[in-house]
């Protein structure tokens, strides 16, 4: 049976840098104190006009392609993850068909939305149907743009700071190499708490999809319950990172490289002591690029791999937690 590795990685973040001190001009708040509660520096925001869902993971695709010494044209599959597509339908998957000229070829574009674990669950859909030997070569990109729909006031503060622009892309082909890459996926949810952390307006269940009075109430914005997310966070991270070493007779001290979710530093730090990881074991920019969601696992992982810490060889495992409630793994040998 053939097996999924990660051929290539690419990533796009705009160039519109946004600091702590520069959201402290439009709100209450302050770059200690975003720092102390997130380990967030600064992060990037997309230029209306310019940057799209579609074309920045085009962006981070092409960068992909071209480290893989591949062509658009043989990319057969498409699996897209982003929880704020660029139209409420069609999904941002057929667009970013059309941005890489593969619509001629009538390429099929898969959208997901599982919010910040989307790159995992793209991860895992991209390697079952390398494994059935239905394709070969398979993008899978997470790309998201929020600062569109942040909400810049001191009511909206606890959120908006957390979160940025930006997208990642992996090529996935199939290979006969025993051994090496995705080992295996881990893929949870639980609908029960659903409300905690979620855009609840506009909506299809209410009388009319969006109203005046949704726009003035806020109700059009991310609502969050930190508290509770965080808790369940610390909780749900290192039990699927457990569950993906168990599967495959393996430990904490056998991994060379954690690439979680860049959710919160102090979320990626707790996780670190549970599973007592040394530092230079868990790798994380959040401090620069904020939460990005579906895009921050590619981003982060193209960032340790640039920087040498991903190398053949090496077990790695990535892990997401969020919105839905969500959680999953994928344990690759590179």
């Amino acid at each position: 049976m053939p097996r999924a590795k990660i051929a290539a990685l690419g990533y796009y973040v705009p160039e519109n840098v946004v600091t702590n001190d520069d959201l402290a001009q439009r709100m209450d708040t302050s770059d200690a104190w975003i720092q102390e509660r997130s380990g967030i520096k600064m992060r990037r925001y997309f230029t209306p006009g310019k940057d799209t869902v579609a074309n920045m993971g085009a962006n981070a695709a092409r960068m992909a392609l071209e480290r893989a010494g591949m062509d658009a044209s043989e990319i057969e599959f498409i699996v897209f993850a982003t929880l704020n597509p660029d139209y409420m339908f069609p999904g941002s998957g057929v667009l970013l068909q059309r941005e890489l000229g593969l619509n001629a070829q009538a390429i099929p574009a898969l959208d997901i939305r599982t919010q910040c674990t989307g790159f995992i669950y793209g991860l895992s859909i991209a390697d079952q149907f390398i494994k059935t030997g239905m394709y070969k070569n398979v993008l899978v990109v997470g790309s998201e743009i929020h600062s569109s729909g942040l909400d810049f006031s001191d009511e909206g503060r606890d959120v908006t700071v957390l979160f940025g622009d930006g997208a990642g892309a992996a090529i996935l082909q199939a290979t006969e190499e025993e051994g090496r890459g995705i080992l295996s996926t881990h893929l949870h949810a639980d609908g029960e708490h659903a409300e905690r952390l979620a855009v609840l307006k506009p909506s299809g269940h209410e009388p009319r999809h969006i109203t005046h009075e949704m726009i003035d109430d806020r109700g059009i914005y991310p609502v969050m319950n930190g508290r509770y997310v965080f808790k369940f966070a610390v909780e749900k991270f290192p039990a699927v990172i457990m569950e993906a070493l168990k599967t495959n007779g393996m430990e904490p001290s056998d991994l060379d490289l954690v690439v979680p979710h860049q959710a919160n530093l102090r979320i990626s730090e707790a996780v670190r002591h549970v599973l007592q990881l040394p530092e230079e074991k868990v790798f994380n920019n959040i401090q620069k690029y904020g939460n990005t969601t579906a895009a921050s696992i590619p981003i982060a992982l193209n960032e340790a791999w640039e920087k040498g810490l991903v190398k053949d060889g090496d077990l790695i495992c990535l892990a997401a937690f969020g919105s839905g409630f969500t959680w999953g793994s994928a344990l690759i040998r590179w």
